[in-house]
């Protein structure tokens, strides 16, 4: 009979997720996943199979816990489509301004996971490409909503814009990560908008 587990997978897997968000995967080592989880390598190996199984879990969740938060808002009916996206925004900016570490923002574990892993990794390649369609298209709505509303009054193709905006969130975050602050966020934020109301 197997033995049960003595520990929380969810709570390990939440601070494998903060390793290799912060890390990188190629970068974090079994060791670190260990101090970090506060589990033996047969535990991690046991339940997670290997490192890559668990990056791959942990950017699921990562996934799921971010997207889930932003198709909150983009989806919230109460709001004008640009109050959604407004909303978005700031939602970025506090998360890389709250979370600072040496100057730094935290950036986004899925625009970390696309430049390191995607060209070489079609699995993570795959779970990114269908997140990414799916945080368009409630951007699409949102701005289709705007655009009902006359809250976002751009001529340009809906999806163009939809593309723009989870770009600007992209490079926001990786700025973030070069040490850009509050106000130099604020200010891409603020452009943006411009983008869809001008």
């Amino acid at each position: 009979m197997a033995r049960p587990r003595m520990f929380d997978e969810d709570r390990a897997l939440d601070a494998a997720m903060h390793t290799f968000w912060e890390k990188g995967f190629e970068a974090t080592s079994t060791q670190d996943l260990c101090v970090a989880t506060g589990l033996g390598r047969s535990s991690i190996y046991n339940t997670f199979k290997s490192k890559h199984d668990l990056f791959e879990r942990a950017l699921a969740r990562y996934i799921d816990t971010m997207t889930t938060a932003q198709l909150a808002v983009l989806e919230d009916m109460e709001r004008t489509g640009a109050d959604r996206i407004r909303t978005l925004l700031v939602m970025v900016v506090d998360g890389e301004t709250e979370h600072r570490a040496g100057g730094r923002g935290p950036g986004c574990l899925g625009v970390n996971t696309t430049v390191e892993l995607a060209a070489r990794d079609a699995r993570a390649a795959g779970m990114l490409e269908r997140d990414t369609a799916r945080r368009l298209a409630a951007l699409r709505a949102a701005i289709e909503a705007g655009r009902r509303d006359g809250s976002i009054t751009s001529p340009r193709d809906t999806g163009a814009l939809a593309r723009f905006v989870n770009a600007a969130i992209g490079g926001m975050r990786i700025s973030s990560q070069g040490g850009a602050d509050r106000t130099t966020l604020e200010s891409i934020a603020e452009v943006t908008m411009d983008a869809l109301t001008h």
